[in-house]
């Protein structure tokens, strides 16, 4: 009897203990999943700003017109609740929502596709698990026709979607191969910084080289432009992505200071670290000289005699009473704020990021952000203040017009796809409708 019972305290002693391993382990493996979900800036999209984390309902701005985010938290009626492993990964990597309907792919499911099984599965487990459900259904998307036929993405994927997951580069370190998945997949970088062909594909032959996405232009992120003036260092990557600001004068706005304010800066350094070393396989050598730092005063420079003032151009005018105070007359930065000489932005091969700066300001929430002038300037201002900094400034060729500012004012240009579909669908019904007649006329004759 007695040793029946140690048999069977021994035997609970082992069901406790393999217990306690396997809720430990699937802490570990939900706790790996947020981090995964912070990186992937899930958040981002599916998060709007006052309402309960990952509900949905953020307006994602399209070409095609506006995408509500859905509701990813384990709710069984407003969310992903009811979703299996199976189904939460085809909607990460192939774009199919539970129902079998097809997710646009606002939803970078293009890039997530890289992700591995064992990734997938621990996002499975934090979003199951490790986030609070929601009941309540976000507002749904209604795009206009042709597009609000969501069966038309299965197409659109088979033509473009590569569904293959990340293989290591043998050739390559482990660190240059995590900085690959990261940027390839989960950070899903060319999302933005891919330009897109007219059926909103990513063009491949030019991954990285820089995108409008309306607003805002994602710059050219492949090798060769870093390497290009005014420099980066693999250092200066890994700092920009943990702070959004680099020693080159770089300073993070728009949709990038978003995902540095909500991922990047939230990832390891070893992981941001595996990130510059993809971007800059060669490294990077720094040889510009930076006009100034955020951390250093700098005395007044520039004339601002009244001779002087008097013979100011509109746009000089505009930047001497509304910039200068911050950013020094001669823009090398005023009292440890900013400096704008040498500075990244205007080096761009498009003056769109400078007017949005400077219609919407940088992080105007913060105690240090730049306030936006859209209600204090027209756009014919904004334009003159902008192709200052641009040429006296930035010594750069590159211009905006009037019209290009109201049109950022407005939220960036629509797509041409809509009228082409339509126009296309609109041919296609007459050569029906031709066909049609041919066989009436045919059928007579007979």
């Amino acid at each position: 009897m007695a040793k029946y019972w140690r048999s069977l305290f021994t035997a609970g002693a082992l069901t406790l203990a393999l217990g306690h391993a396997q809720a430990a382990d699937q802490d570990d493996l939900i706790k790996r999943g947020e981090y995964l979900a912070i990186a992937g800036d899930c958040g981002a999209c599916h998060t709007e700003e006052g309402q309960a984390e990952f509900s949905g309902g953020h307006a994602i701005g399209s070409p095609l017109g506006t995408i509500y985010s859905t509701n990813i938290t384990p709710s069984k009626t407003a969310g992903i609740g009811n979703y299996s492993e199976e189904q939460f990964a085809a909607a990460l990597r192939e774009g199919v929502r539970g129902d079998g309907s097809q997710l646009y792919p606002a939803m970078p499911y293009t890039a997530y596709a890289k992700l591995t099984d064992e990734d997938v599965s621990a996002l499975y487990a934090y979003f199951m698990h490790g986030v609070e459900p929601v009941d309540v259904k976000p507002e749904e998307t209604q795009l206009p026709f042709p597009f609000n036929l969501r069966f038309s993405m299965a197409a659109w994927n088979l033509l473009f979607l590569d569904d293959e997951v990340y293989q290591p580069d043998s050739t390559q370190s482990d660190e240059w191969n995590r900085g690959a998945y990261l940027v390839q997949g989960l950070t899903h970088c060319s999302t933005c910084h891919t330009p897109r062909n007219f059926l909103m594909a990513e063009q491949q032959d030019k991954y990285l080289q820089g995108a409008s996405l309306g607003t805002w232009y994602a710059p050219d992120i492949s090798a060769e432009a870093l390497q290009g003036k005014p420099y980066w260092t693999r250092q200066m990557l890994t700092q920009y992505l943990a702070t959004g600001h680099a020693g080159n004068g770089a300073t993070a706005a728009g949709p990038m200071l978003e995902a540095i304010d909500k991922s990047f800066s939230r990832m390891t350094s070893q992981d941001l670290s595996a990130i510059a070393t993809y971007l800059l396989p060669e490294g990077g050598e720094y040889h510009a000289a930076v006009a100034g730092t955020p951390n250093t005063l700098t005395k007044v420079e520039g004339d601002d005699t009244p001779q002087a003032l008097a013979n100011m151009s509109e746009g000089e005018t505009l930047y001497v009473n509304n910039c200068a105070s911050c950013h020094n007359l001669s823009g090398r930065g005023l009292n440890g704020l900013p400096p704008l000489q040498d500075h990244p932005i205007l080096n761009k091969p498009t003056a769109d990021n400078v007017a949005m700066v400077i219609l919407e300001g940088v992080w105007p929430e913060k105690d240090q952000g730049m306030l936006g002038f859209e209600s204090e300037m027209t756009d014919a201002q904004v334009a003159a203040v902008t192709n200052y900094l641009m040429s006296k400034i930035g010594q750069s060729d590159v211009t905006i017009s009037t019209e290009r500012v109201k049109t950022l004012r407005a939220g960036g240009e629509t797509s041409p796809l809509l009228m082409l579909s339509r126009v296309g669908m609109g041919v296609g019904a007459a050569v029906v409708v031709l066909a049609l007649l041919w066989l009436r006329r045919r059928r007579k004759a007979k």
